[in-house]
């Protein structure tokens, strides 16, 4: 049997032989452009044969069937790597996961291991155009037909939408209930001709994001993640898994705004001596540190079978903050140069353009206080005067 020692190494020469090593003056596209699509699958697919992708997800469905000590082997020489991997960075840690624990034996046979060799990428079709952090007040409708479903309703804010192949969506099943009890989560082919994407352009020129249009888009019975009308439930699966692999996924050197980017940054700029900086720099590792720990024990109570709850959205929160940290110490070690410009400020400015993102992204630090307060620290819940309404009850503004 391969010690995790021995997995390490194999990890780093595969990796030495096959992916960009990190270099700190080159720097990196904190949103993954530049790298075609084409090659990313071709990647994510080596990678799979390489046995490095899925490292614990169970051999059945194409994973490697191996524990946390693997993936965090792997996680730690993958940081000294730049590894094209964004497009499935949505599939593989939030509707993956979700299918493993909710899905049909049939839909985890057919979606997972294609996702896991890069030849199907999936996005999360949540967010709705009028619903603001209110995820739970969709209107996107799925009415019953003869041999399923038919969709109708618009997405937004919908990341790797324009490129993706299925998306894991939330639709409004019934809405003479309370509008957390009439809702169905559903498998939907994003290839489908009543289904529209456009692009948003964010402050930072690129298109992330999507709003997502569904016109008369008709999926099978056995669509369905779950149980009907109980799609709130697999929401909260989703929403977990989201939360942790946002919160504790791999943190590469590449990452503008992590420690070994601004240690750099600082030392090129002769401000690695000054105290300020260094105080800053070592509460910058302190926190790295303390996310990777934290992530340890969320990913090791996973495996044993032992239910995170909402300790996923303290992971998710950290992970924000902690890019917004980085942002404004990036921006006092650059000082004049953030406006005047040079070599290295590119891929540090449009880290800084993108960290606010992270905030919003897979719910505001707002809503993830909100969570934490409530449902780990006991803390009295909003009123909620909503919430036993039927949702067709309920007055929406225009």
């Amino acid at each position: 049997m391969t010690t995790v020692e021995e997995f390490r190494t194999r990890a780093r020469e595969w990796l030495r032989a096959n992916a960009k090593a990190f270099d700190a003056e080159a720097g990196s596209d904190p949103e993954g452009g530049g790298v075609p699509l084409a090659a990313s699958k071709d990647f994510q697919k080596r990678l799979w044969e390489a046995g490095f992708a899925g490292i614990m997800w169970p051999v059945e469905y194409g994973g490697q069937g191996l524990g946390v000590a693997e993936y965090l082997a792997f996680s730690e020489v993958a940081r000294d790597f730049v590894l094209p991997v964004m497009p499935f960075v949505i599939g593989l840690g939030m509707p993956g996961p979700t299918l493993l624990e909710l899905g049909t034996e049939e839909q985890k046979r057919r979606h997972l291991p294609p996702m896991l060799r890069g030849e199907e990428i999936w996005c999360q079709l949540f967010s709705e155009p009028d619903g603001g952090s209110d995820v739970a007040s969709l209107r996107t409708s799925a009415v019953r037909t003869e041999t399923g479903w038919r969709i109708n309703g618009s997405k937004v804010w919908t990341s790797g939408a324009q490129f993706s192949d299925f998306g894991a969506l939330l639709a409004r099943t019934d809405p003479t209930v309370p509008k957390h009890q009439g809702i169905t989560m559903f498998i939907v082919d994003m290839h489908h001709p009543g289904v529209t994407v456009r692009p948003l352009r964010v402050a930072t020129g690129h298109s992330p994001f999507n709003e997502v249009h569904f016109e008369n888009v008709d999926v099978p019975a056995d669509a369905v993640i779950g149980a009907v009308d109980r799609g709130w439930q697999a929401a909260v699966v989703m929403l977990r898994n989201e939360r942790v692999s946002l919160g504790t996924g791999p943190r590469s050197r590449s990452n503008p705004l992590g420690f070994d980017a601004l240690r750099e940054l600082a030392r090129a700029r002769g401000l690695d001596r000054d105290p300020a900086v260094r105080r800053r720099l070592a509460e910058i590792h302190a926190n790295e540190s303390a996310l990777a720990a934290y992530g340890r024990v969320l990913h090791e109570e996973t495996t044993a079978g032992r239910n995170i709850g909402a300790r996923g959205s303290a992971a998710k929160l950290a992970g924000a903050a902690q890019q917004l940290w980085a942002s404004d110490l990036a921006q006092e070690i650059l000082g004049d140069d953030l406006v005047l410009g040079s070599e290295d400020v590119a891929p540090v400015a449009l880290a800084i353009l993108t960290a606010p993102g992270m905030a919003t992204a897979g719910g505001t630090n707002e809503i993830q206080r909100n969570i934490i307060g409530e449902r780990v620290l006991g803390l009295a819940k909003d009123p909620g005067v909503d919430r036993d309404l039927p949702f067709n009850q309920l007055r929406f503004s225009r």
